[in-house]
């Protein structure tokens, strides 16, 4: 990729967030940037005041306690299945191949791309396609999808479900973006021999917390935190995330307004092409001109989301201020600009 004259390697996953990135594509960009390129929420949970013993002291069990109680209330966990809670999401989908029997994994697709890379790295054969094979012992689906919005009913994920236990295998049920659309979550009904991952930083706005769970049954679970060891959560973030989980009116106003923000971007964004899909934390736009209008949004100093294998589509996360908003609105318009043959 070349960025205002130098060339810049971009080798790997490509993942959001990655404002180092942007700065070696666009040095010449103006500051601050506006970085539109996470699903996360950009108006973050009230930090509370923290005592210092958070950080002098090792997590204590009365305070991870109190996180997987308020855990459970939040998700509506049903008594019988067991609750983990681990240093981020993404330590979960890299432990959940030790939980399941040999045989193909099918991961429903386009979608996040760690879980393939993970289940690949551990060896096993993966096809990432829609619907899934028949013959997947092991099936992950991200439910809303990241980053076309994608549903599966209850119905669908409970039948899928069903199957692995035929097989003796698992569904995993990566819920990272259901918290603003709890009636999606599979949780309360949950099905024999399904997992379910729930992260805290997205909905919360603060991903540097690192803090998120797997749900499932009970034996399942207790490997789970086997495998993490002792201490796994720092103790500032069970503290946060056991307020902010018992705060159910916080996240309804949250819900309320994000929707509100998605609409609105919605109206800035469909002049510029077609709005494929998304949560109420992020759209994603479809247009033959993704790769210009990324770059020009990027000489502006506005960084959204980029696809290896779909380069017609940017995903656009939510500015979290009016300043934010304004920027947007006016890249949007010079790239129209630029963009129109001379009169």
């Amino acid at each position: 990729m070349r960025g205002a004259g130098r060339v810049v390697a971009e080798d790997g996953i490509w993942h959001g967030g990655d404002l180092a990135r942007a700065r070696a594509l666009f040095p010449d960009a103006p500051q601050p940037w506006v970085d539109l390129s996470t699903g996360i929420n950009p108006i973050p949970y009230p930090l509370p005041a923290l005592p210092l013993s958070l950080w002098t002291r090792l997590p204590g069990a009365d305070d991870e306690a109190a996180l997987i109680a308020a855990a459970r209330a939040a998700y509506r966990v049903p008594d019988h299945a067991g609750i983990v809670a681990a240093p981020g999401t993404q330590i979960l989908i890299e432990l959940l191949p030790r939980l399941a029997p040999s045989g193909p994994v099918a991961i429903l697709g386009p979608t996040y791309a760690e879980h393939g890379h993970a289940w690949r790295k551990a060896g096993f054969s993966v096809a990432e396609a829609g619907p899934p094979e028949e013959t997947a012992a092991t099936i992950v689906v991200v439910n809303p999808n990241n980053p076309d919005g994608r549903q599966l009913s209850r119905t669908e994920l409970v039948s899928l479900a069903a199957r692995c236990a035929r097989r003796g295998g698992l569904l995993v049920i990566d819920e990272a973006f259901a918290d603003f659309t709890p009636e999606t979550s599979v949780v309360p009904d949950l099905p024999e021999g399904a997992i379910v991952l729930r992260s805290f930083g997205k909905t919360y706005g603060l991903a540097g917390l690192r803090l998120g769970f797997a749900i499932g049954a009970a034996d399942m679970m207790a490997r789970l935190k086997a495998a993490l060891g002792p201490w796994s959560v720092a103790g500032p973030a069970l503290h946060v995330g056991a307020q902010a989980l018992a705060d159910a009116d916080w996240l309804a106003r949250a819900g309320e307004a994000r929707t509100h923000d998605a609409s609105r971007l919605d109206a800035l964004l469909a002049p510029h092409g077609r709005i494929v899909g998304g949560t109420s934390l992020f759209r994603l736009l479809e247009t033959p001109a993704a790769p210009a209008l990324f770059a020009r949004l990027g000489r502006h100093g506005i960084y959204v989301r980029r696809f290896q294998n779909a380069p017609v589509r940017l995903r656009f996360g939510l500015p979290g201020d009016e300043a934010g908003w304004s920027r947007l609105r006016a890249a949007l318009a010079a790239d129209a600009r630029e963009a129109s043959p001379p009169a």
